[in-house]
Formats: C-alpha cells, structure tokens, sequence
C-alpha cells in the first residue's frame, strides 16, 4: 500500500477487533464472554465495562492515529497546527468525546461502575494535550499516564515520512512523558527494521541497540520475554500488566508477538489475555503487518473494521 498504510490499517483493525472486551479486568467473566468461540474478535454485544461503542468502531488510541491520518490526507504543511486542530475538533469541546468528560470523571468514585458512558472515552493523555493546546503552550503533551495514545497518534506520520529523527516532537503532542517517549521509540523502531525486510525485527533491535544505554532496560525486558514464549500469554500479561501503562502495554505485546506465528493469532490471545487490549493491538497488529504485509489480515476482519475503507483507499 501506499506509504506503507497496511501497517496502520494492521493497527486499525487489531485495535477494532479488540474494542468490544476493552478493558475487561475480571478474566472470569472474559472467559465467560467468550465461551465457544474460536474466533472472539469484533463481538458484536459490547462488553467493555468502561464505555459502549458500536462494533467496529475503534477506541481513543487508534481514534488519535486517524486524526493524524485526516491531516495528513488534508495536506503535507504545517501538520504539527493543523494536527492540533483536529484533535481540538475531533476530541475537543462539541465532539463526541468530550460530552462524556464529566461522567468519565466520577468512575473512580462509583464502586460499581457498569459501563455507564453511551458513546467513546476520552483519555488522559488527549484531556491534558487539548488543555495544553488551548493554553498555547509550547509542549503540549500529557505527563499524567505513561500511555500509548503518543505511538497511536504518530504512526501514520512514522509510516508516510519514514523518519525517525523527528518522531519525538510530533509524539510529545499528546505526551511529554519521558517513559512513553522511550518506548513509542522502541515501537518504530522495531516497525522500521520490520519494514526494511529484517525477518527477525526483536532480534535485530536486540543486536542494534545492546550498547544504547537508553533501551537497556527495553533490551533487558525483551531477552528475559523471548526466554518465557512458551508460558501461557493469559498468565504472563497478568504478571507483566493488563492496564494501559508503560513497561506494562509493551512487554505484554513482546510476548504475544514472540509467542505468535500470525497477526490473527497474536490478536486473538491479546483480546483473551483482558485488560488494555486495544493499546496493545495497536502495536502487535502494526507489527505483524509490518513484517508479513497486507495478507496477514484477516479480509473479514478488515470488511468489519468502519475505518477501514478510508485506509484501503489510498492503495
């Protein structure tokens, strides 16, 4: 595809097959959802306990990527202004999102919480960056959450302009969370040597990088997950972390991918192992369409994803 687009349309489906479980916690009544099913992608009765969207529909994180994918299709100048717009206008007051801000405020406090938002959560990370960008400053990222809505939104940027220099400014429009920085870095990364034909990117990035002091601790993480491939992924993401935040949403996508032979298999076993499923499939399925190509997903998946189309279009 043009301007290697399979690799975010990898990213768009895995993150729309994911939604409906997203942030299921309580593995029980994951387990009890998916019963007798082979293939639990893209469930057609919602059953994330945080917010309700129609099937096929993507979540915040991918939502943030194809903002920056409407503003790259508008046009190649000043994106990082008119990227700003967008997410004023798609996530910012009069949007969708934002009417669920004040409900999405009380979850903590409700000890019950069952879903209770009709419609698409808004994440920290986008809540901070449109303050910011309302307060014209300079650096308008969130630094709550150590988050991937930075990798989600830059990705489309990463696969048109095959840059790497200057991904850390555009990631740190939506955070200037060092840890996020870090790790959306290691993520394109290991895409890039995908992409330039490495058949083994972890290996690669491993021998690459081993003497960067600033992924050691990535590099460490990665020898350590190649060693568990085999362990059960449900029980590894417990261990490594379910919830959305850094080192936890990327060594929980290492093992799914070092443990996975296909896109449709690594995804299936995120969605199953719970949790921030959906900010892993951004990763694991840009990844496996990274290394493997467009073929790799599935043509049913891809027919049920909405955002699809707008993707497949720039062929």
């Amino acid at each position: 595809m043009k301007n290697n687009l399979h690799v975010f349309l990898g990213a768009t489906v895995g993150d729309a097959a994911s939604r409906p479980l997203h942030w299921v916690y309580n593995q029980k009544k994951l387990n009890q959802y998916i019963k007798g099913k082979k293939d639990y992608a893209f469930l057609k009765k919602n059953r994330s306990p945080f917010y309700n969207i129609k099937t096929g529909k993507v979540s915040g994180y991918n939502e943030a990527g194809q903002t920056m994918f409407k503003t790259l299709l508008e046009g190649h100048e000043n994106i990082e202004q008119r990227f700003k717009k967008n997410i004023l206008k798609i996530f910012g007051p009069g949007s969708e999102y934002w009417k669920n801000l004040k409900l999405r405020s009380k979850y903590r406090k409700i000890k019950d919480w069952r879903g209770i938002i009709q419609g698409p959560w808004i994440h920290q990370n986008i809540i901070e960056t449109i303050a910011n960008i309302n307060k014209n400053k300079k650096l308008t990222g969130g630094i709550k959450v150590n988050e991937s809505d930075g990798y989600c939104s830059t990705l489309p940027y990463f696969l048109y302009f095959n840059d790497l220099k200057s991904l850390k400014k555009f990631i740190s429009i939506t955070t200037v969370s060092k840890l996020s920085i870090k790790y959306s870095l290691a993520k394109f990364n290991l895409l890039d040597l995908a992409l330039k034909g490495s058949k083994d990117p972890i290996k690669e990035f491993i021998k690459k990088f081993k003497k960067n002091s600033y992924y050691s601790e990535i590099i460490k993480d990665i020898i350590s997950l190649k060693k568990l491939r085999k362990h059960p992924h449900s029980k590894m993401v417990k261990k490594l972390g379910m919830a959305c935040s850094y080192p936890g949403t990327f060594n929980s996508s290492i093992h799914a991918i070092v443990s996975s032979n296909s896109y449709k298999s690594a995804i299936l076993k995120t969605i199953k192992a719970g949790g921030c499923s959906c900010s892993r499939s951004n990763f694991i399925g840009a990844y496996f369409a990274a290394l493997k190509g467009i073929d790799t997903i599935p043509k049913t998946w891809i027919k049920k994803t909405l955002p699809a189309l707008k993707i497949l279009k720039q062929k």
